[in-house]
């Protein structure tokens, strides 16, 4: 038995991170995680990102078939969409206990994207924490900085390493995610076009990214979402921030930003990652801004909130 094998089973949730050396020593705990709850009846989902996900299938054989797959490079570009699709897996089978496998960082992730990532890590703990499930989070340990191998030791309880399965002694909680949250975010940068806007502009301001939006070279339908995700941001500002708020809008390499400012404040480091619910309109803006963009960073804090929205042009 691997040490992965031996992932807790009775209570809650159990989140243990693997740093793993190599594609073998990769497939053989990954596999061997599955396997052992497609053995014990439990519905299984593998969330890795792109040819990961055929070196899983391959390795697993006749077990995959019984196993769910998903690409994180697409369902968690924007890693704030990953715990609402956990949550709508393990929901679909409670009472009964689930597990899945969640690479959210990898090599190659952007600094903003890999910050968002870690953020997520650190909130699914919170997320979860009543949820019958059991996750693994695979950490290339020789392709990743030393940096964001430690945030791994601090955004989960346990770690499996070199054979051994143990508690990490830097594990937070939640205080990893409610540190990147309550730092402001670099300022734009000079040519950044600035709008200050109230409820009677709302019209104006969907104009304004719409055009800038084609202009980037977006594909209409995907101008069309961001045009949706800076209206439902926008409105929450009119709604919940006194009115009032700016909006920000530049080209950061191949991504089209627009930021919206106010000076609200939102204390639920949770969201917009809720699960949807018919009578719980909270977060609800938040949500459709995630689903609907490549990244989204907010930050809230004395100084008020800000919401990045970023699109990739094409």
């Amino acid at each position: 038995m691997t040490m992965a094998e031996g992932l807790l089973q009775a209570g809650t949730f159990a989140h243990d991170a693997l740093f793993y050396q190599g594609r073998d020593e990769y497939a053989r705990e990954v596999c061997s995680f599955v396997r052992q709850g497609v053995s014990a009846g439990e519905r299984v989902l593998v969330a890795v990102p792109g040819r990961k996900l055929d070196l899983v299938r391959g390795a697993l054989g006749e077990a995959g078939q019984a196993v769910s797959f998903a690409d994180m490079a697409v369902l968690g570009r924007n890693p704030a969409r990953i715990i609402p699709a956990i949550r709508r897996f393990t929901d679909s089978r409670r009472p009964h206990r689930t597990r899945f496998v969640g690479e959210p960082v990898w090599a190659g992730r952007s600094p903003a994207e890999t910050a968002e990532a870690t953020r997520h890590e650190a909130l699914i703990n919170e997320a979860l924490a009543a949820v019958p499930a059991s996750a693994l989070c695979p950490y290339d340990a020789s392709g990743l900085g030393p940096a964001v191998l430690a945030d791994a030791r601090r955004t989960h309880p346990r770690i499996v390493q070199d054979g051994a399965r143990r508690p990490s002694a830097d594990y937070s909680g939640t205080a990893v995610a409610r540190a990147i949250g309550g730092q402001p975010l670099p300022s734009p940068p000079p040519g950044a076009r600035s709008t200050a806007f109230g409820e009677q502009d709302l019209p104006a301001l969907r104009d304004q990214v719409s055009r800038r939006a084609v202009q980037e070279g977006i594909s209409p339908s995907r101008a069309q979402d961001l045009v949706i995700a800076v209206h439902e941001i926008a409105a929450n500002t009119v709604v919940h921030a006194g009115g009032a708020g700016i909006l920000r809008i530049w080209r950061d390499g191949l991504s089209l930003v627009c930021e919206i400012a106010d000076d609200g404040r939102i204390s639920d480091p949770l969201a917009g990652r809720h699960p949807d619910s018919p009578h719980e309109d909270s977060g609800h803006g938040l949500r459709i801004a995630h689903e609907l963009c490549d990244l989204v960073q907010l930050r809230s804090g004395p100084w008020g909130t800000t919401v990045r929205l970023h699109m990739l042009a094409g």
